[in-house]
């Protein structure tokens, strides 16, 4: 610690300024939580990188209130074309189409560059009343059973209750507590991927220039909202890509039919090596890892960026419970029990696609993740097939009798819904008043008639939009709610 320097205070540090850190002080902040958030560079990352947003982070944001914004930056991905010799030979479809379903609004991946989705989140959080201090790098965590202190190669240092590192693959908070990460390579061969200006090449295929001739790939997708590309190149084991203008522009005419100065500007440019591994656990005392810095993904599947953004939305609820809401600590538990499995599904799955072994189909559009079987999971209900909503489920949207589920659900608050029969038995003084317990905060009742997506019974949905108790009827209801919030 500097000597003689005075020391911020936080209720919540959060480290790192990507979309996960700033979809979590956004979190925070409509729970009533001013979080600080730090950032070792100077700016917000300049790059696309995670440009594919899934339908459940879609859902996210929406109850963050920035959907509109995140729609009105992007599109949905164009059809690949597959070029051969400087011909098209024929298109690709990158993602199985997906059939209408009025419980999840949003059907297939929507793209915005990473650096737009960061800019609509900071924009979010300013509104909100939150700040973003930049140029500040981590040199140290120390913690203790009050609070936990992080200092900086400059500016003062900062006393927080909790951290969250969101500090990405590298995490410097992670290192500092000594949490190991565990993984493998998930291809040895260097990629690289590069947000392009290229002249006379249509913007209405994600174009696929398949390997020749020894070389690896080429992919160049044009960038919704932008007038750039992303170009993804793979390379032989062993080689370090060219990221200059000239490098990049030899590589692009190299293969494919595109002439070296139609790529008139390279705006950022990054190269990795894919990999998939996890840390060890995701939370040391009153530390929490997330997004990256918790699970780093092969970028093939669009997993990376939309497991991070949920994790915030796991997490971020449930800090404002303990700090504003008078739940119990051990609330915070559930955290690593819920979204340490998530993230380890999620990561087998971007290596099958990697490798080819798994397509772009239903699983990785998020929906069906969910927390049955944990702490916060209590099911009453008996002889349910397997297809029943259950507790730990995504709850899922719908209009029933003029109500539309989403927009109940919406904010910060809990949903006591009865649905079916126990909705039409219920009336008002049979309703067990959850208001006043700790932790929940405003509990708001909706009762609508039979929905085939939930069948009949009474539903606690957790702020996150999950089921957190099912019951034919209310009985237990309120043991469950004072169990783990008293």
């Amino acid at each position: 610690m500097v000597m003689g320097m005075q020391i911020q205070h936080a209720e919540v540090l959060v480290v790192g300024a990507g979309p996960t850190g700033l979809a979590l002080a956004v979190d925070l902040a409509r729970g009533g939580v001013a979080a600080l958030v730090v950032e070792r560079s100077g700016s917000l990352f300049p790059g696309s990188r995670g440009k594919g947003l899934q339908p459940r982070t879609l859902e996210v944001l929406d109850d963050l209130g920035v959907y509109e914004e995140v729609r009105a930056a992007g599109a949905p991905y164009p059809v690949g074309m597959v070029w051969k010799d400087g011909v098209r030979a024929g298109e690709h479809r990158m993602f199985d189409d997906v059939a209408p379903d009025e419980g999840a609004p949003y059907a297939g991946p929507w793209m915005v560059p990473q650096w737009r989705t960061q800019e609509i989140l900071a924009a979010r959080l300013a509104e909100l009343g939150g700040e973003i201090a930049f140029g500040r790098e981590v040199t140290g965590v120390e913690q203790d059973p009050e609070g936990v202190t992080v200092t900086f190669a400059a500016g003062a240092p900062v006393r927080a209750r909790y951290v969250v590192a969101a500090d990405g693959g590298r995490s410097a908070v992670r290192r500092a507590l000594g949490i190991g990460m565990t993984g493998e390579s998930v291809d040895p061969s260097p990629m690289l991927v590069a947000d392009l200006r290229i002249a006379g090449l249509d913007r209405d295929n994600w174009h696929v220039f398949p390997p020749a001739d020894g070389a690896g790939f080429l992919a160049i997708c044009p960038l919704a909202g932008t007038e750039d590309f992303q170009a993804v190149a793979q390379f032989p084991e062993g080689t370090s890509p060219d990221l200059s203008l000239e490098g990049i522009r030899a590589l692009v005419a190299a293969r494919s039919h595109i002439a070296p100065a139609d790529v008139t500007q390279v705006r950022w440019a990054s190269d990795f090596r894919p990999r998939a591994a996890m840390a060890d656990r995701f939370r040391d005392g009153r530390v929490f890892l997330a997004g990256d810095s918790a699970h780093v993904h092969s970028p093939a599947g669009g997993q990376g960026l939309n497991t991070s953004i949920q994790d915030a939305y796991n997490l971020g609820w449930k800090l404002a419970a303990v700090l504003r809401g008078g739940a119990r600590e051990s609330l915070l538990d559930s955290y690593e029990e819920e979204r340490l499995p998530v993230a380890a599904s999620m990561l087998g799955l971007s290596t099958r696609i990697h490798r080819g072994e798994a397509r772009r189909g239903a699983a990785t559009r998020q929906l069906g993740l969910g927390y049955r079987d944990r702490a916060l999971a209590v099911e009453t209900r008996a002889g349910l097939t397997e297809e029943a909503l259950r507790a730990g489920d995504r709850a899922p949207d719908g209009i029933r009798g003029g109500v539309r589920l989403f927009e109940e659900f919406r904010g910060t608050h809990w949903t006591l819904l009865t649905v079916g029969a126990a909705a039409a038995g219920a009336a008002g003084s049979d309703l067990p008043d959850l208001s006043g317990l700790p932790g929940l905060g405003a509990v708001r009742t909706v009762r609508i008639p039979s929905y085939e997506a939930y069948g009949d019974g009474v539903f606690l949905i957790r702020p996150d939009g999950y089921v957190g108790w099912a019951g034919a009827s209310t009985e237990g209801l309120a043991s469950y709610a004072a169990a783990f919030t008293g």
